[in-house]
């Protein structure tokens, strides 16, 4: 009964459970090579899909044993921004003019008057 005491413990320092019983899920160690020299394993599960390509610790792209290097991806298409979008409906002569209208009403201070 001592020995579950928990005089003089400091609460959440230490857990009170233990590790039997507990099983971990299976494991494969991966082993990557970096273009620099260096090595290095990953612990994957078994069901796992393992990369061909993991970042190494020096920034570049180490390749897994064994394997091939995938071909790089097919550049994506940037998305359409609201100014594209604006581009595809007026000119940059049609956008200026209507700046100098909206900037002449804001001075003249008639946007104050409708709004209120």
């Amino acid at each position: 009964m001592a020995e579950r005491s928990l005089r003089g413990m400091k609460i959440g320092a230490n857990s009170l459970e233990s590790d039997d019983g507990v099983e971990f899920a299976p494991r494969i160690m991966a082993q990557y090579n970096c273009p620099d020299g260096h090595s290095f394993e990953l612990p994957f599960s078994v069901e796992a899909d393992i990369p061909p390509v993991w970042e190494c610790r020096c920034g570049k792209e180490a390749l897994l044993l064994d394997a091939t290097k995938p071909e790089p991806k097919k550049p994506v298409k940037p998305p359409r921004t609201h100014w594209d979008m604006l581009l595809e409906r007026r000119s940059i002569a049609e956008l200026e003019v209507l700046l100098e209208e909206r900037l002449a009403l804001l001075r003249s201070g008639e946007l104050r008057r409708r709004s209120a």
